[in-house]
């Protein structure tokens, strides 16, 4: 009886350094590849473009492999204590990274039953990481971009979305990170196309007065230089004929989602909640709004999700669970549910009740008020996304004030240098610029 050997995969992009590892493990005995499933993907912060199946079809027909079963978790423990396999083999990459918890962890397993783990030399020449951004630089198709937001929520405990209102925001988003105490590489998984921002930054009022047009032409110098994808802040949708013209429009563009709130009349931002006057549209008329927006959509990735504003104008939480209710039986794709009060508690309480009844929708919260919340306490009460709405334009005026207001002082640039990007560094930063 041969031994059996164990290797985990993605496999999103196989390529020679994946066949150096099975063609050694196959050395060992038979070839049992446990395959990430979505999830366990998103533990790694790693999603696959490729379905599971996709992935599956690929790997069980190479010749070094016997069997593929899914590993629905980022660690080992469940499928080794199953297979009890003689070998795991890995490429030696994983000693100085962020997984070097489940290298520790296979091997105290296998020693449970006198396994060896075999290392494979990392193909150096071979990089995943540079493949990838090499594809990224070539673009992305409009369907994958757009698809890829219900992945990310199916795959990750919480998504992080920033704001952007330019390509260059968009460029930060595409390329921020930060090395976290593990040394897990943090990014943002998206962008969020904020009417308040968009309209800021051209020099008009938040009231809707830029339109569709205007703001889809933003929408696509965005998307001309990044990847990821876009949640779209739509108001109200307008009206219900003019929403579903707006919902083929983001579609045809790659939008993955889009946001409406369930008010009327001319937009006045929430966060001045009672303080002006602002009407919420019956719960029957948001509800044919939705339904006839899922309608017109051609594709099953565009997700609307609907933004309840019964905390924001002081409704209250009954009011906003019945309407959370209400929109999920009319076909909203999520719910976002948004307040002006600090103490996050009323947010948390919604989030708790709404789950204890559906535990699938995905909720949306945009903390700009009750920011002392963490993405990782969010998602520890049941929230999918949160996003940051409004935060790169915030940034950006006080900055440019400041060095604006240095050169008037000091009739010269000098002293506002320190505040200044170089000029390499921003050059670099664009694309194609070298």
């Amino acid at each position: 009886m041969n031994k059996k050997v164990y290797v985990s995969l993605i496999a999103d992009l196989l390529h020679a350094g994946h066949i150096r590892v099975l063609k050694e493990a196959s050395k060992y005995g038979d070839v049992t590849v446990g395959l990430l499933t979505l999830e366990a993907c998103g533990e790694l912060n790693d999603i696959p473009y490729l379905d599971y199946e996709k992935r599956k079809e690929v790997v069980e027909n190479l010749a070094f492999v016997k069997e593929v079963i899914p590993q629905a978790t980022a660690s080992y423990k469940d499928n080794l204590e199953s297979l009890q396999p003689d070998y795991v083999v890995h490429g030696d990459d994983w000693k100085s990274s962020y997984k070097t918890k489940y290298r520790t962890e296979v091997i105290e397993l296998l020693k449970q039953w006198g396994g060896e783990l075999v290392e494979v030399p990392y193909s150096s020449d071979i990089s995943e990481v540079e493949v990838k951004e090499n594809m990224q630089k070539l673009g992305i198709t409009t369907s994958a971009r757009m698809g890829r937001l219900r992945k990310l929520i199916q795959a990750k405990p919480v998504v992080k979305i920033l704001e952007v209102h330019n390509a260059l925001s968009g460029l930060i988003v595409e390329n921020a990170q930060e090395v976290s105490n593990e040394n897990e590489v943090l990014t943002f998984d998206g962008m969020w196309s904020s009417s308040l921002t968009d309209s800021t930054s051209k020099g008009k009022p938040d009231i809707e007065a830029v339109d569709t047009t205007a703001r889809l032409t933003t929408v696509n110098e965005i998307f001309e230089v990044t990847t990821k994808p876009m949640i779209y802040d739509a108001d109200t949708g307008g009206k219900i004929e003019h929403f579903e013209f707006t919902v083929r429009s983001l579609e045809r563009t790659g939008v993955s989602a889009v946001i409406i709130e369930d008010k009327t009349g001319l937009k006045k931002n929430s966060l001045f909640g009672n303080d002006v006057k602002q009407t919420q549209d019956t719960i029957e008329n948001f509800c044919e709004k939705i339904r006839r927006g899922k309608s017109v959509q051609i594709t099953k990735d565009f997700m609307i999700i609907a933004r309840i504003e019964s905390l924001i104008l002081e409704a209250g939480m009954d009011d906003a669970l019945t309407r959370a209710f209400a929109y999920i039986k009319a076909g909203a794709d999520g719910i976002m549910i948004h307040s002006r009060k600090k103490d996050p508690a009323e947010i948390i309480e919604f989030v708790t009740k709404l789950r204890e009844k559906n535990s699938y929708i995905p909720i949306v919260v945009v903390p700009t008020s009750f920011n002392s919340v963490t993405t990782d306490e969010f998602a520890e009460i049941g929230v999918n996304v949160v996003i940051y709405a409004n935060h790169m334009l915030r940034a950006a005026y006080p900055g440019m004030m400041k060095v604006a207001k240095s050169i008037l002082k000091n009739k010269r640039s000098l002293e506002a240098e320190p505040d200044c990007m170089g000029i390499k560094e921003i050059l670099n930063l664009i694309p194609g610029t070298k």
